[in-house]
């Protein structure tokens, strides 16, 4: 059987030999040189993309520069919670006013014990004053938030300011002279260019990973936010719980995403982690620093991203970006001249192809910027320029005060007109349009609908009256008014 298989390839290696020869003489190769030469590996492994061009890189990869130029502005973050034991919904009877007591009815623990739950995460460096960017859920709720620096010297923060929608928190420490991290320029960063991810996992300080940009503009729906921006770099480096707010460097030790998320069934690490980019965290930091409070720019549309299936459905004439499915009224986009059925393919010269480059691109301005937005409609071309609003349909600033407290009650509000209010038979009101997770939907039975006409016994005519009573109220709030389809008066108590 061996010596019927050895025979077999003896005669292939022949007749494969006889060919070879026939094909060199036929071609005349043997009237020449052939010189066969191998190419190193570091010419061709190691070429970067750059500018639309292939460009060699340097023959070897060494990681401890950018690791050492981040490691020292990458800090522990430990954020404290003060709780009753029992983990129960009670509140403190003795901060509510003694006429309001008789509208709560909430068990009261019988020795409720005070403890301190604990998280921790990261943070990064980014003004040699103090300032560390972190992820907001890192320090969420906290009643005390440390940072410990990378020589172990620590410190208490305060909170500057939270941008839920971004997942982003600006905290001050009480120090000079530190080493904040450079940042670099997000949108620069390519698909396949190496990242470090610099971070404290399960309390390891200071640990390094290294990987790749996978992709860029990923939405995960992770951030349950109304006003979500999901449009994140995702990596491979190895992330895992800890490594929250840390930096997501570049080769150069740059900051070009704070990390923030990652895909597992499990809650470890299983393969891609998601940051949000450096230049949507300078934005948001610099309006943290201003205002307190971030200024966003809403188009006012609804969207969805543009696919050969939707293409094929409502016969577009391109097969990317991002399509107009509705325009909400005296919004930005309606107001300017955008249509139902638009696709947005640019932003100021910007190729948008997706919904969430859309959403980072216009999350990057304030209210009262303008913005050309490039459309193809009916298969043609239209620049629209823009004025971008507030949420409230204005470009006025937006006052951190009025944020904080209508995100606390969990309430959208609108002042009712003048022909409502005689409608309801009174002076004026607030109308509750949209209920959203906070106070009162967790500790009343109010509904949509409902019109505020008096908080804490104070007639309220305007959104602005009822944030001037709440802004600073602690204890008890008693309000009053009338739902438009039912008669006579509600009142409703809940918890500041």
């Amino acid at each position: 059987m061996v010596m019927k298989n050895s025979l077999k390839f003896s005669l292939s290696g022949a007749v494969g030999a006889i060919l070879t020869i026939v094909i060199f003489l036929a071609l005349g190769l043997n009237k020449k040189e052939v010189i066969i030469k191998h190419v190193p590996a570091s010419d061709s492994m190691n070429a970067k993309y750059v500018s639309g061009k292939y460009e060699n890189a340097a023959p070897e990869i060494d990681f401890t520069y950018p690791a050492h130029q981040a490691m020292e502005s990458v800090v522990h973050i430990t954020s404290s919670q003060r709780t009753n034991y029992g983990g129960g919904r009670g509140m403190d009877m003795q901060s509510i006013p003694e006429p309001f007591r008789q509208f709560f009815f909430f068990n009261q623990p019988q020795q409720s014990q005070p403890r301190v739950m604990q998280a921790t995460g990261s943070g990064v460096i980014i003004t040699d004053d103090g300032y560390v960017v972190t992820n907001n859920h890192v320090i969420k709720n906290a009643d005390e938030v440390e940072v410990t620096l990378h020589d172990n010297r620590n410190y208490k923060a305060t909170v500057v300011g939270t941008d839920p929608a971004t997942d982003i928190a600006l905290l001050k420490i009480d120090e000079n002279e530190l080493k904040p991290i450079a940042l670099g320029n997000s949108d620069q960063t390519e698909v396949g260019e190496w990242v470090l991810a610099v971070g404290n996992p399960y309390n390891l300080t200071s640990t390094v990973t290294a990987g790749i940009i996978s992709a860029k503009g990923r939405n995960i729906h992770i951030n349950k936010n109304e006003s979500a921006v999901e449009s994140f770099l995702q990596t491979d480096a190895a992330v895992n719980p800890g490594n929250s707010g840390g930096a997501l460097v570049n080769m150069n030790g740059e900051l070009v995403g704070i990390n923030t998320a990652i895909a597992s069934p499990t809650g470890a690490y299983s393969g891609y982690s998601f940051a949000v980019p450096s230049n949507l965290v300078e934005k948001v930091v610099s309006d943290l620093k201003e205002y307190g409070i971030v200024q966003r720019g809403f188009l006012g549309v609804m969207i969805r991203d543009v696919n050969a299936d939707l293409a094929d459905q409502k016969d577009l004439d391109v097969n990317e970006g991002v399509y107009v499915d509705s325009l909400m009224e005296n919004s930005s986009a309606a107001e300017a001249g955008l249509e139902k059925g638009d696709v947005i393919i640019e932003i100021d010269g910007n190729k948008v192809e997706t919904s969430p480059e859309l959403q980072q691109i216009v999350a990057m301005h304030r209210p009262g910027d303008n913005v050309i937005i490039s459309v193809d409609r009916d298969g043609k071309r239209k620049d629209i320029e823009v004025m971008l609003k507030n949420r409230e349909g204005n470009t006025e600033i937006v006052k951190k005060d009025k944020v904080d407290v209508l995100t606390a009650l969990g309430v959208e509000l609108e002042t009712i007109s003048s022909k409502d209010a005689k409608k309801l038979d009174i002076g004026g009101g607030v109308l509750v349009k949209k209920l959203v997770a906070g106070k009162i939907k967790k500790q009343t039975n109010m509904k949509e609908g409902f019109v505020i006409t008096k908080v804490d016994g104070n007639l309220v005519e305007s959104v602005e009256d009822i944030v001037n009573i709440l802004k600073d109220k602690k204890g008890g709030v008693l309000i009053e008014g009338r739902y438009p389809d039912y008669p006579g008066d509600y009142y409703y108590a809940f918890g500041m």
